[in-house]
């Protein structure tokens, strides 16, 4: 039985992305719909499967990670660009991954690399 998941570290400061709030959508003929939430345990990861069973089907879904409010909440002084005491927007605030299913009997898993002015993801194992 396939299943999406996922993991989010924090390049940065060489750690798990932990508390961050998460939710998946499935986008169909034009729609959206929010198809699970969850948020990141201390390991980074989610204590169980974002979908599987029959919530996990071919097609197309996004990840939007929350990721503004741990990096505000994880960093130790403003840098150029990072928020600061004039209440700046953060670089990044929500990071989309939009990725497609074709073949929902496989495990799909989605990691998140984030520093305060990157990401990077692919389709892990």
């Amino acid at each position: 039985m396939g299943h999406l998941s996922t993991h989010v570290l924090d390049t940065t400061r060489g750690l798990p992305g932990a508390g961050i709030h998460l939710t998946v959508e499935r986008l169909s003929d034009g729609d959206r719909h929010v198809v699970a939430t969850a948020t990141t345990n201390a390991d980074g990861r989610c204590d169980h499967p974002l979908l599987e069973g029959d919530a996990f089907s071919v097609g197309e879904y996004e990840l939007q990670f929350a990721v503004g409010d741990y990096l505000n909440a994880t960093a130790s002084k403003p840098q150029a660009g990072e928020p600061n005491s004039t209440n700046e927007p953060r670089f990044l605030d929500t990071v989309v991954i939009r990725f497609g299913v074709s073949n929902a009997d496989e495990h799909y898993h989605v990691p998140l690399l984030i520093s305060p002015f990157a990401y990077s993801t692919y389709r892990g194992s």
